[in-house]
């Protein structure tokens, strides 16, 4: 069965469950969630998105991201992703959300209320092949710096949230 999304109204209010890649063509609001994870240094774990993904393939973005599943709730959908993209649990904490529209080449849409989770980890990820292409870790001037110079390498959402809520990515 295929994966649905939480649709949401814009206070976070759930309103439906739809197949994901319907609500991407129709570009509806749904539930998401993206993970920060940072080492002792400060560096910020990064992920180069499997090139088999149906947007957004082989760009750089944060550590990991997708959508809650009904009946769960950020901080556990969130720790959940992070073991199947990246092979490991790190404890989570919530910092804020936001709503965005990110139109794509392919026709797809992201319209979604993004909640952003920090966490910290010092190992080594145990990628997911099919969901990631490669990880390298970070500091987050570098990445700013390379997000200006380098724009098209990196998600959307990603781009988005160092713009506007870059004070929000902090343990």
């Amino acid at each position: 069965m295929e994966e649905q999304v939480i649709l949401v109204n814009e206070k976070d209010e759930k309103i439906g469950l739809m197949p994901k890649l319907e609500a991407h063509e129709k570009g509806v609001l749904h539930r998401a969630f993206s993970v920060f994870i940072f080492n002792d240094k400060n560096e910020l774990m990064l992920q180069q998105r499997a090139l088999s993904k149906y947007h957004s393939p082989g760009l750089w973005t944060n550590t990991c991201c997708s959508h809650q599943r009904d009946g769960e709730s950020s901080l556990e959908a969130g720790a959940r992703r992070l073991q199947e993209e990246m092979g490991f649990v790190a404890e989570l904490k919530e910092t804020t959300s936001f709503i965005y529209k990110a139109p794509f080449d392919n026709g797809l849409t992201e319209h979604e209320l993004d909640h952003i989770m920090v966490g910290q980890f010092n190992g080594e990820p145990s990628i997911n092949d099919s969901e990631v292409a490669a990880w390298k870790w970070m500091d987050l001037e570098e990445v700013k710096h390379d997000i200006a110079k380098n724009p098209d390498l990196y998600t959307a959402w990603f781009k988005i949230i160092f713009e506007k809520f870059y004070q929000y990515l902090t343990l």
